[in-house]
């Protein structure tokens, strides 16, 4: 599937993607607040592309004028979720290169995301979770209408070897189409 915004492709990954992963995905500002490692290499890139980005509705963000990887947005669709949701549910996940930070990317990506997930996918309830502290990500939650649900505490997240405290929103279908 590949969907398409004013300003950008969301497709697939590629293997051929993993130089353009890498130059964003290295930095320690973006990895970690999102709780994955910051990559190591071109190669640790491509490992991940193969083995957790090639997963069926996760997207690469590209600029609609360039093929480059800028970032990644996506859909964890019931039991593939850790947020323990239905099967008619899904948690929306996403990051962006710190060069593309504050220009309404991921917010356009999000959106596309969202129409795609309720209109095509008949998805019912979307979920959202941020960590504490990551305020950019908060941010996307309310420009794309994410309404608080619950926070957890304490919570263990092997990938990056840490304990934290992630914040939980969500969208119904009924309220994504009351929105203007």
């Amino acid at each position: 599937m590949i969907l398409k915004t004013n300003r950008l492709i969301l497709r697939p990954f590629r293997e051929t993607d993993a130089e353009s992963l890498y130059e964003y995905a290295k930095d320690p500002r973006v990895g970690p607040i999102a709780g994955w490692p910051v990559h190591t290499s071109v190669e640790n890139s491509r490992q991940i592309i193969r083995g957790v980005l090639s997963a069926d509705e996760t997207y690469a963000v590209t600029l609609k004028d360039e093929d480059i990887v800028i970032g990644s947005a996506g859909l964890l669709i019931g039991d593939a979720s850790n947020l323990g949701i239905k099967p008619d549910e899904a948690e929306i996940g996403y990051w962006i290169g710190v060069p593309y930070w504050g220009r309404g990317l991921i917010p356009e990506a999000v959106r596309e995301l969202m129409r795609y997930a309720f209109e095509e996918l008949d998805i019912s309830v979307l979920w959202c979770g941020y960590f504490d502290g990551n305020e950019k990500s908060k941010r996307v939650n309310e420009k794309c209408g994410f309404k608080f649900h619950h926070t957890e505490t304490g919570k263990e997240w092997p990938l990056i070897n840490a304990v934290k405290t992630q914040h939980v929103t969500n969208i119904t279908k009924e309220e994504w189409r009351k929105r203007p």
